[in-house]
């Protein structure tokens, strides 16, 4: 059974939100927050399957929401944006949503994006039976447990991050264009959001590298895209 907490000041657009899960997912269970205390309060008490939440909230808004439920959980994020809004969107990845809607939107496209966010979380990676651990230089990589540590201490990555970072060390001496991962990470309908990837290499970079404006690991190929360079093998 999934559970979604749809968090909006506006009683309206979180009933019309419940009404189209109702109608299209009869079977999810919808709860609902209509400010960010309330929000925070429930996701204290309560686990979730995916949030959906607005940004635009007096006194705790969906920025603030959001950067405090990253100190301690995963659970993705789905933010609902002004349209025209672009800082909102970059700011709202930055701080570790998973997807972004701008209003106003439809519901087959809330819905479709919903369903996105959950296959991925649910998905499960590839790894190679071969190797459990993998090492590079100051890296470890368990691939079982999908942890990541530096210099012998774990880096708390979130789910979208670590299929990220996944795919470049799996085509490790590759140049994995853009548009390649945005399809493996995000899935095929996010080919063109490359903000999506700039965003989320960049956070790899302030949680990986020593210097984040002189990256060893996650290098950029400008103009195609990025790779993970075999000579950090240890």
């Amino acid at each position: 059974m999934v559970r979604i907490l749809v968090i909006d000041d506006e009683p309206d657009v979180v009933g019309l939100i419940g009404l189209a899960f109702q109608f299209n997912r009869p079977d999810y269970v919808i709860a609902e927050a209509y400010n960010g205390v309330e929000a925070l309060n429930r996701l204290a008490a309560e686990l979730y399957d995916l949030i959906i939440l607005d940004v635009s909230m007096p006194e705790i808004d969906g920025f603030e929401v959001t950067r405090r439920l990253r100190e301690t959980s995963d659970m993705p994020v789905i933010l609902l944006t002004a349209k025209g809004m672009e800082q909102d969107k970059v700011r709202g990845l930055e701080l570790g949503a998973d997807d972004y809607v701008t209003k106003p939107f439809s519901h087959k496209e809330l819905i479709a994006r919903v369903d996105a966010v959950l296959r991925r979380a649910a998905r499960p990676l590839d790894t190679p039976a071969a190797a459990d651990i993998l090492r590079y230089r100051e890296m470890e990589i368990d691939l079982t447990q999908h942890q990541v540590s530096m210099r012998g201490e774990v880096v708390k990555l979130t789910p979208t991050e670590y299929r990220l970072l996944y795919q470049l060390i799996n085509n490790r001496g590759r140049i994995m264009p853009q548009e390649t991962l945005l399809a493996k990470v995000w899935g095929m309908d996010y080919r063109e959001e490359s903000h999506y990837l700039k965003v989320y290499v960049r956070r790899l970079r302030e949680k990986l590298e020593v210097d984040p404006a002189r990256p060893e690991y996650l290098i950029t190929v400008r103009g195609v895209g990025y790779t993970f360079p075999v000579d950090t093998a240890a």
